[in-house]
């Protein structure tokens, strides 16, 4: 029997935009996915934008009493801005009322509300000025953060600014997964460092507010791993980690920006603009806690034919084939469960052992219908065989003394994931989209309660 420590956190973690619905309903105001879907519905799986998702926003109540069927003691979720503040400034009282309700349900039922700021849900209003390419975003976030603080800070008492911030700079401004779909290194770095900032400004708001609880981030971190030893694979090993995990990493939690960090945007001619106080404030509002999304690592080698400056990440590294990887076949994702144990030890070693968390971990699979009993569960014993492999390299961690104090799976119940809509599902609860969104629970379910029961397996 693997035991986890005591009073850890089991769970799972979604956002509003992908589980919410009512998108335009009850006071909430457009974001780019709203959006993008009006303008792009073509680029949606099978049309399926972001007006409906799980309709949580009906069923939050059957949600939590479901989380409690399965044994989860936590949930992150996130609140949607566009929601709270439909134009940036003005409280939509429908939102104060559906978020103070869901989140006293969880706390009637034993559940602890994890709540993040921003997941990917950039509102319109601000994007028409410009997103996050505009430094008014910072204090437009801070604004926001503060609000929140105010109106749900006597329920909540685990914030986390944003999740996984690297994935909207990428996605929104190098590779076109996401809107703006813009493709601009130099933009892409303004991006990131804005919103680096603006979690900075946040976190100095939380402290500022008084209320009780801690604040972390969550942050898609996970070490590259290079081709080989070589000068070369291993230049674009450190430049990887200096761009996807210590770019927000160090500054969160050591309280600065790593020189060679500096050094290699400068090197490329893509500094960002900064503003003078921007150095004190990141070292005074460090974090509580970590939040880490871990799916798949990341392999690197050395570029085939770079171009100095760089014009985008593949210029400093190139991802590497490894050829003994084990594979998702529905998200094409390496499965690779020892990289939570490496992990484990560079959160020991190098951030000075602070508390920290899986906040997500999951399996995608697409057409799990194939997987259903006579009796209408799915048998996703994949998964369970997935969660396993994954907490044993976890367990192994925390025994070598790592400050891990809980696992949260990706997701829930089924939710619409971006522009791959339904295509893939990952929750302990299957979603019938063809029957008012009816929940019913998976294998992997029932064996997370005998899980939480256990604290191990």
């Amino acid at each position: 029997m693997l035991k986890f420590p005591n009073n850890f956190l089991w769970g799972a973690a979604a956002s509003a935009p992908q589980t919410e619905g009512h998108s335009l309903l009850n006071g909430k105001s457009a974001t780019i996915w709203d959006k993008w879907f009006e303008m792009n519905p073509e680029k949606f799986n099978n049309n399926q934008g972001p007006s409906d998702t799980s309709n949580t926003y009906e069923m939050y109540h059957e949600d939590v009493l479901d989380m409690k069927k399965i044994g989860m003691n936590s949930y992150r979720t996130s609140i949607s801005w566009a929601r709270l503040l439909p134009d940036g400034k003005t409280l939509n009282s429908e939102a104060i009322k559906f978020y103070r309700s869901y989140f006293q349900d969880m706390l009637d039922n034993d559940i602890k509300p994890i709540i993040n700021l921003f997941h990917f849900d950039m509102p319109w209003w601000l994007m028409e000025k410009g997103g996050w390419e505009n430094r008014e975003s910072v204090d437009d976030f801070a604004f926001y953060a503060k609000t929140a603080f105010e109106q749900f800070g006597d329920l909540v008492h685990d914030w986390t600014t944003f999740n996984e911030p690297m994935v909207h700079v990428e996605c929104g401004y190098l590779y076109g997964f996401h809107y703006p779909a813009i493709v601009d290194m130099k933009k892409a770095v303004q991006v990131g460092y804005h919103t680096l900032m603006a979690h900075v400004m946040a976190t100095k708001a939380f402290r500022d507010s008084k209320v009780k609880g801690k604040i972390g981030i969550i942050l898609n971190v996970l070490p590259a791993y290079s081709r080989s030893e070589s000068s070369e694979d291993l230049k674009a090993k450190a430049a990887s980690d200096l761009l996807n995990t210590r770019s927000f990493l160090d500054p969160a939690v050591l309280g600065k920006i790593p020189e060679e960090l500096v050094d290699l945007l400068s090197e490329n001619e893509l500094l960002p603009e900064v503003e003078p106080s921007d150095q004190q404030n990141i070292k005074e509002n460090t974090v509580d806690f970590i939040g880490i999304n871990y799916y798949q690592p990341r392999r690197v080698q050395a570029p085939t034919n770079p171009k100095v400056p760089a014009k985008m990440p593949e210029d400093l590294y190139e991802p590497y084939d490894w050829p003994d990887k084990k594979i998702n076949p529905y998200r094409g994702w390496e499965i690779y469960p020892k990289a939570l144990y490496d992990i484990s030890i560079m959160m020991r070693d190098d951030y000075k052992n602070i508390p920290w968390y899986v906040s997500e971990n999951g399996m995608g699979v697409a057409d799990e219908e194939r997987f259903m009993n006579d009796d209408g569960m799915i048998n996703d014993q994949y998964r369970i065989d997935f969660i396993k492999e994954h907490l044993e390299q976890l367990h192994k961690g925390i025994e070598a003394g790592s400050n891990c104090f809980g696992y949260h799976m990706w997701t829930f119940n089924d939710c619409w994931s971006w522009l791959n809509g339904y295509r893939n599902r990952y929750g302990f609860y299957r979603v019938d989209l063809n029957n008012h969104f009816k929940r019913t629970v998976k294998k992997s379910g029932l064996w997370f309660r005998e899980l939480v029961e256990n604290n191990g397996f």
